[in-house]
C-alpha cells in the first residue's frame, strides 16, 4: 500500500470521493459533469501475454494493456472511463513487480482519464507457481443517455475508418508464443523484425489506448459506431456494432501491413483467414460514419494524435461470415 498509494494518487480526476484504503471506493457521477449518466462497466485481462511478461521479467507494460483493454470497450459504448479497479494475485507477493505492475496500471489510467480508485492484492500460497500471476481489470464510464452508441442508423453505404494498432495488443499471445518457440527464439534475443528490440520488447508492445481520440471523435460529431478490435479481429469485432442484416467489406490494401504481423504468418505458416481471426492485423478500432462525417472524423483523431484511413464500407450481411476482407494477402507481403 506504501508504494501503490503514491503511484495511484497521480490519476485522481474530478468525481474521486475516497482515498485508497477503505472497504469500498466511491466515486460521485455529479461531479464529474453528467447531468443524466448511464454507467457502462466492463472487465477483462491480458491473457497469456502475462506468460511473455513473467517469463520475460517485463512487468511494467502490461499494466497499460489492462487498462486499455477495459477502457477501449467503454469507449465503444460512447462512454468516458471514470474509475479503475485492479486485482493482482500471486502465491507470494514480490511488491517489486506488483508496484511495476500497478505502476503500468497507473499509466493505462492516465491514458485513458481514468482515476486508479481501488483495487486488491491477493497473496495465495500454493495456487500459482514460483514468479508467476494474475490480473485483471474492472472499469467503469459514464455517457450521457442520449449519446449511447452504436447508434440506430447505421446504413449501407456508410464507411469505415481504421484506426492503426501498436502491434499484436493483447490478444492471441498463445500463438505467439507458439511461434516464437517454432523460431527457436528466447525473449532476449533480438527480435527478427524490429531493429534495436530484443522479441520480448517487440511483442510486449502495450495495447494502444483509444479513449481520448476516440471521445474527440465523438465531440466533433456524426460517429455512428465504434469496435474494439479484439480477439476475433474484424471479421468477429465489426458485427457486433451492426444492426441485424448489415455486414461490411474491408479492403486490405488500405492500410500498410505491420513487420510483426508478416513475421507472425511467415514463421508460424498461418492461414491468412486465421492471421484476421487471431489478431488485429495492425487495426485496433474502427469508427462508422457517413461520407459526409469523414474529413471532421479524421480531422479530430489525426488532431489526437491518431493514424486513420478509410478502410471499408457498409453492406448489406450475404451468405457467409459478415465481413468480407478484400486483399488479404497484401497485408502480409508489407
Amino acid at each position: 500500500m506504501r508504494r501503490i498509494g503514491p503511484i495511484a494518487a497521480k490519476t485522481m480526476r474530478p468525481g474521486v470521493v475516497a482515498d485508497l484504503g477503505g472497504f469500498g471506493a466511491l466515486f460521485d457521477v455529479a461531479k464529474a459533469g453528467y447531468k443524466d449518466p448511464v454507467l457502462v462497466s466492463g472487465t477483462d485481462g491480458v491473457g497469456t501475454k502475462l506468460l511473455a511478461a513473467i517469463e520475460s521479467g517485463v512487468h511494467d507494460t502490461v499494466g497499460i494493456d489492462l487498462v486499455a483493454m477495459c477502457a477501449n470497450d467503454l469507449v465503444v459504448q460512447g462512454a468516458e472511463p471514470l474509475f479503475f479497479l485492479d486485482y493482482f494475485a500471486s502465491g507470494k507477493l514480490d511488491v517489486g513487480v506488483a508496484a511495476s505492475v500497478v505502476a503500468g496500471i497507473a499509466e493505462g489510467c492516465t491514458q485513458a482519464g481514468a482515476a486508479l480508485i481501488g483495487g486488491e492484492t491477493a497473496e495465495m500460497p500454493g495456487m500459482y507457481e514460483d514468479g508467476h500471476y494474475d490480473l485483471a481489470g474492472f472499469c467503469v464510464g459514464a455517457v450521457e443517455r442520449g449519446d449511447v452508441l452504436p447508434k440506430p442508423d447505421v446504413a449501407v453505404g456508410d464507411v469505415i475508418l481504421g484506426l492503426s494498432s501498436s502491434g499484436v495488443h493483447s490478444n492471441g499471445f498463445s500463438l505467439v508464443r507458439k511461434v516464437i518457440a517454432r523460431a527457436g527464439l528466447g525473449w532476449n534475443d533480438p527480435s527478427p523484425f524490429a531493429d534495436g528490440q530484443t522479441v520480448a520488447e517487440s511483442f510486449l508492445m502495450p495495447t494502444r489506448m483509444y479513449v481520448k481520440p476516440c471521445l474527440a471523435a465523438i465531440k466533433a460529431g456524426g460517429v455512428k459506431a465504434l469496435a474494439h478490435i479484439t480477439g476475433g479481429g474484424l471479421v468477429e469485432n465489426l458485427p457486433r456494432v451492426l444492426p441485424a442484416g448489415m455486414g461490411a467489406e474491408i479492403d486490405a490494401a488500405s492500410w500498410r501491413g505491420l513487420p510483426v504481423f508478416k513475421w507472425l504468418k511467415e514463421t508460424g505458416n498461418i492461414d491468412s483467414a486465421e492471421m484476421f481471426r487471431a489478431f488485429n492485423a495492425g487495426i485496433g478500432m474502427v469508427i462508422v460514419c457517413t461520407h459526409t462525417d469523414v474529413e471532421k472524423i479524421a480531422g479530430a483523431l489525426h488532431a489526437a494524435g491518431e493514424t486513420v484511413q478509410v478502410i471499408g464500407q457498409i453492406t448489406e450481411a450475404g451468405a457467409g461470415e459478415a465481413v468480407h476482407i478484400e486483399n488479404g494477402d497484401i497485408l502480409w507481403r508489407g
